[in-house]
This record gives structure tokens, C-alpha cells and sequence, in this order.
């Protein structure tokens, strides 16, 4: 490594590198992030010029006329040109140019301070959303800050640095303490504990060592790694996290859409009915031309659906914001409006409540044979197997320390299993349905304890030592930790939880009595489990599906919202899935759905809140009059509140 450090290019030899990141914090109401925002600016620019013009009406008319222009310049320039945009582009009217027009209305008889009040009201409002939406993909997308431009490939013995996007797989990496791990890959060397925050949400840095799994946009921490490249830079589970911020950017919920639709129409009213109150009292109610202006610029402000149009966006992106930080990626709100209403949580059972790995659960040595020497013999012979049985049987070994044999011949044994010889002794290992084709004494002893264990789910081998008997291996898939507070919390919030799965019904049903789910549905295949998936959405209203492998796709797919596991799960899963838990916590999902909840009563709280003020204030105006200050200030008033109402989300 000496030779290979001294080719080592000055910039990466530099301590505080490009790629070396600030240690992620827990976000907190940060007020210069606020004061940092163009349209903040704006409005607070708009407030103090209103000010200012106010200070000096009594002095210069003149000179406060002209402040009160550039208020309404800086204030509204934004808002307006959104509102010019959809009247050209669009050929809508919106929010945007009713407020406008009605500060200009304002302005047009003598009423400049009340304008520039509405219009720096206005323009705070739109600040506060805009912080809001710009605060929620942060969050979200907070890791997209941590992708690093380039990478120390290793080549021949030589360190090179080279852009990420020229990365492939089986390129071997150098990553220093401190910087982030550019792409998916394998450690082939080196130990360090890597925070991974971005990525999962975990709170804590995750030890790493030769062989562990390493994740691109995490941060590595004391120890140089080593890395071998194991994916495309973009079929990384970083890029994929990119790809679902993007479409969680595009997507609005219905609500929302139909506040939209609505606001177009009711803009169309608006204007209607104010042209109608210039035009019509005059003649019928014998008004003053002016009177009647003033009564209809009135009428403008306070009708106009700005506390409406806020009552949602802000609450929805709050609580995806909120969730991203737990390490919950939503694909768009309209997954966070129809999880509030989940009746039924559907799990995959396999590496979802399960490791998905399997497990020895009891080795049973026969008459005449020594336990260790047995597992010894039945882990050397399953090492040659790729099979995930096999393998659970060499872990067994390995955790009992035990010296395994040399093997001089093996063989595979097409849907039964293996064999090998040791020591010149054939040895066997398989399905125990060979006790079937059997009828020699003692079989019924090792008959009835297969029958025992496949009573509990377990999946059970045999090992024969030439033709007897020597022993028998009980496998299990162990159920996750958290596995069992996942369900219950789910079943105190009054959501019925099931569990689909392919395996057989002896083993679902185990897992079903350990996890305590409700529904168990047994032996199915991806089709299968569509039609439950359907059939359950008809019985019980809006099912969530969860599951990480690629044969869930289809379930997930057809759920009101498919949750995928972002560490364990099939890149089909994640692609499929609405909501994605970066770090398998299925334990969040019961807080998640709360969280939902709270959001959606947020929502009706602020539209009852909207409506309610409106119509006060338009029955105001029609039976007594109100002054237009009253008229902004209860009117923008209103859509202050409805926003920080849902800013609370974020807590």
C-alpha cells in the first residue's frame, strides 16, 4: 500500500475534501432557513416599505404614493406573474390574480395602504407555503446533497479519481473516514462504523466489516474501507430514492386536485358577481359609483378561496416531511390521504414479519452418534450448496465453532438433496419424505418426531449415515423483533392485520400464533395473492400491502397503498411501491397511518376553519359593510393560520 499511496493524487490526499459532509442533524424550526427564502424576502420587503410609506403619507403624498408602488412591486411581482401565467398559458383564472386585482382596486380609489397590506398579507402566506413545500423536499431528499462527484477507483495497484457515473460493477473503491460512500457495493476490507441516516433514518452509525452491504449517500466514519462496486450508479438504492422524490414531487392528492378544479370555477364567480356590484347598485340601490367600487373591492378580498387553497398542501407535505425523517419515503400525497383510511394491513410473511433467513431450530443426533461431530459432518457436506437450508446449517456450525471435514466427493441430488463422502463413509442429507419409502425398525420414533416438528412449521431434513438413519435437522424462518409490536400496534388502532404468503399453512399458521395477526392465507402464488388483495379491499375498504420480493409486486400493486422494504426488498418491490420504509421498520407503519390520520383531520379543521370565514365575512360586507383593513386582515388572517395550522405536522 506504500507504493500505491505515493500515486495518490494531492486533492485526495488534502484532509477536508469536497466529498467530506457535515454529520446530518435532526431538523428544527430554523429561522434563518426561513429569512433565507426569495419569497420571505420579498414579502418582509413588502411589510417594511408598507411601513415606510405609512411613516411618511403625512409629510409627502407624493413620496408615500411612490413607496406604496414599489411595496406593491416587490410584494406582488411574484404572485403576479404566477397569476398572468395561468390566465395566458392556461387560460384560467386563479387566486393569484384576483388578489392582485383587488390590491390594484384598492390603490385605484385612494386606498394605497390597505392594498399594500393586502398585498404584503398575501405575499407572507405564500412565503410560508413556499417554506413549507421547500422545507418537505429537503427532508425528503436531503441525501441528494450527499451524492459525491467522483470516487478513488483502485487499478492495478494504482488510486485514480474518477467521475461516479464511470463507475461499473467489480470496481474496487477507497473510501477515507468521513466521506460518503459513492456508490453500492460489498466491503472486501477494512472495519468502521458507517451512519447511514440518510438512507434508513437509523439514529445510530451501523458497524461494518468485510462482506457487509454498503449503501451510496451514506457516510463512513473512523476506518478507511475498501469497497467492491455491486451495482450501477443508476440502479443504486440511492438513485432509486431519487427517482421516488421526483414522482412525490409531481403528485398532488385528490383533495387537492379538487380544490384546484373548484378554485377555478369559484375565481370565475368571484369576478362575476364583483363586475355585477361595480355595475348593478348604482342604479338599483341608488349607491355612489365610488361607494359601490369600495364595497366591491371588498367583496374581491374577502371571497376570494386563498385560506381554502392552503388548507391542504401544507399539512400533507408537513407529514411526508415528518415521515422522511423517520426513514418513510411517500411517493405523493395522495398515498397519505388513502392511508388515513386503511382498514386492513397485509403482510408478505417471508423477510417481511420474517428474517427471511432460515434457522436451525433442533439437531437431533440418533442412538450412537455425537451431536457435534454430526453437525460437523452435515456442515461440510451442505457447505458445497448454495441452497439457503444448506447455509443455515453451516452458520449452526460456525456459531458452535466446529472444525469441519475435508470432503472427498459430493454430489447433488436432484429435489432431495446431498451427498458426500468422508473418510470413505457415503453420508446423505435430504427431505425426511425418504422416511416414507421406508418400513425398517426404529423409523417410527423418527417418524413422530417429523410429525411433531412440522406441527410447529418447521421444514425437516434427514441425515443417513449409508443406509441408517444418523439424525434429523429442523429448520425454521424466525420471526422478526419487532414483527409482534407491529401488528399489535396496528390492531389497537383498529386495523385488522393479515398475513399472505406461499408457504404451507402448517408453517403460516405458526408465525400467524406467534405474531397474533388476524387473517392467514396460506400456499399462495403471486396471482393468489391479488385476488385476496381484491376480495379484501371489497369486504373491509382501504388495504395497505407490504412486502420486499419481487412476486409481491403484483400485490402491491393492486393495495390502495403498497408499502416495499427498502433495505431487504427486490427493486421490482420498491419501483411498485407507493410508500417505502428505507430501513424495514415495520413497526413505524402504525405510527405512519396515525400520522395520516392526524393529517387528514388537520385538513377538514382548516377547510371548516376557510369556508366558515369567508362567509362570515362575505355576509358582513352584504348586511352591514366592513372596512377593507378588516376585510384583508381577517381575510389573509385566515390563510396564515390554516398554513402554521399545518406546519404543526412537523413537530
Amino acid at each position: 500500500m506504500h507504493a500505491t499511496s505515493k500515486q495518490l493524487p494531492k486533492s485526495l490526499a488534502r484532509e477536508g475534501s469536497a466529498q467530506q459532509p457535515r454529520t446530518p442533524r435532526p431538523r428544527r424550526f430554523d429561522p434563518k432557513a426561513m429569512l433565507s427564502n426569495s419569497e420571505m424576502q420579498a414579502a418582509l420587503g413588502s411589510g417594511l416599505l408598507l411601513l415606510i410609506a405609512w411613516a411618511v403619507s403625512g409629510w409627502s403624498e407624493i413620496f408615500s404614493i411612490v413607496l406604496y408602488i414599489v411595496s406593491y412591486s416587490v410584494g406582488g411581482w411574484i404572485k403576479a406573474k404566477e397569476g398572468v401565467e395561468t390566465l395566458f398559458k392556461e387560460r384560467d383564472l386563479d387566486v393569484n390574480l384576483l388578489m392582485i386585482a383587488a390590491a390594484l382596486g384598492a390603490a385605484s380609489i385612494g386606498y394605497w395602504n390597505e392594498g399594500a397590506m393586502l398585498i404584503f398579507i398575501f405575499a407572507l402566506s405564500g412565503a410560508l407555503e413556499s417554506y413549507t413545500m421547500e422545507r418537505s423536499k429537503k427532508d425528503i431528499s436531503s441525501l441528494m446533497a450527499l451524492k459525491p462527484a467522483t470516487a478513488v477507483r483502485i487499478e492495478k495497484g494504482v488510486m485514480s479519481e474518477v467521475a461516479i457515473d464511470l463507475l461499473a460493477v467489480g470496481d474496487q473503491l477507497l473510501v477515507r473516514p468521513g466521506e460518503i460512500i459513492p456508490a453500492d457495493g460489498t466491503i472486501y476490507r477494512g472495519e468502521s462504523a458507517v451512519n447511514q441516516a440518510s438512507i434508513t433514518g437509523e439514529s445510530l452509525p451501523v458497524e461494518k466489516s468485510a462482506g457487509s452491504e454498503m449503501f451510496a449517500g451514506t457516510i463512513n466514519g473512523e476506518g478507511p474501507l475498501y469497497i467492491e462496486v455491486t451495482k450501477s450508479a443508476e440502479n443504486t438504492l440511492f438513485a432509486k430514492i431519487i427517482r421516488m422524490v421526483e414522482e412525490a414531487e409531481a403528485e398532488v392528492p385528490e383533495s387537492q386536485r379538487f380544490i384546484k378544479r373548484l378554485e377555478s370555477v369559484y375565481a370565475r364567480v368571484v369576478v362575476a358577481a364583483t363586475i355585477a356590484l361595480i355595475a348593478l347598485p348604482p342604479f338599483m340601490l341608488d349607491l355612489s359609483w365610488s361607494a359601490a367600487f369600495y364595497k366591491a373591492m371588498v367583496f374581491l378580498v374577502v371571497a376570494s378561496p386563498c385560506a381554502l387553497v392552503s388548507s391542504i398542501m401544507p399539512a400533507m407535505l408537513s407529514a411526508i416531511s415528518k415521515s422522511a425523517r423517520k426513514g418513510i419515503l411517500f411517493k405523493g400525497g395522495v398515498h397519505l390521504e388513502n392511508m388515513a383510511k386503511t382498514s386492513v394491513v397485509a403482510f408478505d410473511k417471508t423477510g417481511t414479519l420474517t428474517e427471511g433467513l432460515p434457522q436451525v431450530t433442533d439437531f437431533i443426533a440418533g442412538k450412537g452418534y455425537d451431536r457435534n461431530e454430526l453437525l460437523a459432518v452435515s456442515a461440510s457436506i451442505e457447505k458445497l450448496s448454495r441452497h439457503p437450508l444448506a447455509e443455515a446449517i453451516v452458520r449452526k456450525a460456525g456459531e458452535e465453532r466446529l472444525v469441519l471435514h475435508v470432503i472427498e466427493e459430493s454430489t447433488s441430488v436432484t429435489g432431495w438433496g446431498i451427498e458426500g463422502l468422508i473418510d470413505g463413509r457415503l453420508w446423505r442429507i435430504g427431505k425426511s419424505n425418504l422416511l416414507d419409502e421406508r418400513n425398517e425398525g426404529g423409523d417410527e420414533q423418527w417418524k413422530s418426531l417429523r410429525q411433531q416438528l412440522e406441527k410447529e412449521g418447521k421444514t425437516v431434513s434427514l441425515i443417513l449415515d449409508g443406509g441408517n438413519i444418523a439424525g434429523m435437522i429442523a429448520l425454521q424462518d424466525t420471526v422478526r423483533p419487532q414483527a409482534i409490536a407491529a401488528v399489535h400496534k396496528l390492531q389497537e388502532l383498529g386495523v385488522k392485520v393479515a398475513m399472505l404468503t406461499g408457504d404451507r399453512a402448517a408453517t403460516a399458521e405458526v408465525i400467524a400464533g406467534q405474531t397474533g395477526v388476524d387473517l392467514v392465507f396460506a400456499g399462495l402464488l403471486p396471482e393468489d395473492k391479488v385476488t385476496h388483495i381484491k376480495a379484501l379491499r371489497e369486504q373491509y375498504g382501504n388495504v395497505v400491502m407490504v412486502g420486499d420480493g419481487v412476486n409481491d409486486a403484483p400485490a402491491l400493486a393492486t393495495a390502495t397503498v403498497g408499502i416495499g422494504m427498502g433495505m431487504k426488498g427486490s427493486g421490482a418491490a420498491l419501483e411498485i411501491a407507493d410508500v417505502v420504509l428505507m430501513n424495514d421498520n415495520i413497526e413505524e407503519i402504525a405510527s405512519t397511518i396515525t400520522l395520516a390520520r392526524r393529517s387528514q383531520r388537520i385538513v377538514k379543521q382548516n377547510m371548516i376553519f376557510a369556508v366558515t370565514v369567508i362567509a362570515t365575512l362575505m355576509l358582513s360586507n352584504f348586511l352591514q359593510g366592513i372596512a377593507l383593513p378588516f376585510g384583508v386582515v381577517g381575510h389573509e388572517g385566515s390563510t396564515i393560520l390554516v398554513i402554521l395550522n399545518g406546519l404543526r405536522l412537523l413537530r
